[in-house]
């Protein structure tokens, strides 16, 4: 009936793991590989930080958490954004190390410039970078600014 069954791509260790939120913003994930069977992402969980930042004025307190690929469901896509600028880092002996020792690590961070997607280019290729950030940033700085100078933020 003209139906077909739409297959998440297949991943490999470090690969980038992309869910989109909405028409701004995705959620970024680093595929850690298979523990008893189960594939599991290493992903950012942000709940608010009693810190404020002088210049954004928001910050957010985060962990690394390891879960399994089924809990943040199957609409993701593979996003190896850099792949043509930066070649991967070895996945055995330095990402998967590196997110080893991150989970359960409480992080304070800017929310502009240290999200999810930061976090996974970070493991995968050792740089910062946020594509999603720098479309909508011209318009994020100036609101946050005013607010956070009336202290309303």
């Amino acid at each position: 009936m003209g139906l077909k069954l739409s297959r998440p791509p297949q991943l490999f260790p470090g690969d980038i793991v992309e869910y989109p939120r909405n028409k701004y913003f995705s959620h970024f994930a680093v595929y850690y590989g298979e523990r008893d069977g189960v594939p599991y992402v290493a992903h950012l969980t942000s709940r608010d930080s009693d810190s404020k930042l002088p210049l954004f004025g928001r910050a957010l307190r985060s962990e690394v958490k390891l879960d399994p690929l089924e809990l943040l469901g199957r609409k993701y896509k593979v996003n190896n954004m850099l792949d043509d600028s930066f070649s991967a880092r070895d996945f055995h002996g330095v990402v998967k190390p590196a997110i080893d020792d991150l989970m359960g690590r409480e992080v304070t961070f800017d929310i502009l410039f240290h999200n999810s997607e930061h976090q996974a280019t970070l493991l995968r290729y050792g740089v910062k970078k946020s594509e999603q950030i720098e479309t909508i940033y011209e318009h994020i700085m100036p609101a946050w600014k005013k607010l956070f100078e009336e202290k309303k933020l």
